[in-house]
């Protein structure tokens, strides 16, 4: 059995991630929002253990303990691997800085950094000395590694995730069994934040064109696609070799 931690799990990306990853060797915790009504009957069919928890990552501080706490229950001693996959993300403000309030600009960065840390950290506290091989997917964003005019706070959450991980492999590569860990883009994928980025005002995100030539053009991955190719990453015997990737390089 193998043991998957899923954060954004109800939407797009983490959604087909979900989906995917339904099977009966498999234990699949999702902590979303809203926890996807149509997850547990596609659970029965294939005989996959689900466990679904309703959590606000921007407002529910005690979703790391709660984490720690569920893990140290568990049996490693049935597990094959463990892998938390962080997920979840908001979009934050599009425009500039000084016009976004205050609680969406705290929102953006507790969801995209505050929370993978914390569950990161309670993953690995939990999990030390299972003596298997752990994993932590971060799910990142050519936003994180190139300035995107009008976007401040997501580039930023995503840039801060990106050496966050960094600065984790380095501090696992030290420890007895450490756990690889790896940040990774997963392309230009067709979800909401790409119809909220076209909507955007253009006057405040000048790169507004580029997406709308993006979904025009094709250019867009869809979820499923995109959910099969992160997920076949996170399955490469060489994960954790580059602790900052882009799904598309592979």
């Amino acid at each position: 059995m193998d043991l998957f931690i899923l954060t954004g799990a109800s939407r797009g990306l983490g959604r087909a991630m979900a989906n995917q990853l339904l099977a009966a060797d498999r234990l699949l915790l999702t902590i979303s929002r809203r926890p996807d009504a149509s997850l547990p009957a596609l659970a029965a069919t294939r005989g996959a253990p689900l466990e679904q928890w309703a959590l606000d990552l921007a407002h529910d501080i005690g979703a790391a303990a709660r984490l720690e706490a569920w893990l140290r229950k568990q049996d490693a001693a049935r597990l094959g691997t463990a892998a938390l996959i962080n997920n979840a993300g908001l979009l934050g403000h599009v425009g500039l800085l000084q016009d976004a309030d205050a609680e969406t600009t705290a929102a953006t960065l507790r969801v995209g950094l505050e929370a993978p840390a914390l569950l990161t950290a309670a993953f690995l506290r939990a999990t030390d000395g299972w003596g298997i091989a752990r994993k932590v997917l971060n799910i990142s964003s050519g936003a994180g590694r190139r300035a995107i005019a009008g976007w401040s706070v997501y580039c930023a959450a995503k840039a801060g995730l990106d050496h966050l991980s960094r600065v984790m492999a380095e501090d696992e590569a030290r420890r007895p069994n450490g756990a690889k860990i790896v940040s990774l883009a997963p392309g230009v994928i067709d979800t909401d934040m790409q119809v909220s980025l076209r909507a955007a005002d253009a006057s405040g995100f000048p790169d507004q064109p580029r997406f709308k030539e993006l979904k025009a053009s094709g250019q867009l991955a869809s979820a499923e696609d995109a959910a099969a190719r992160v997920l076949a990453y996170l399955a490469r015997p060489d994960f954790g070799a580059n602790p900052v990737a882009d799904v598309r390089d592979t």
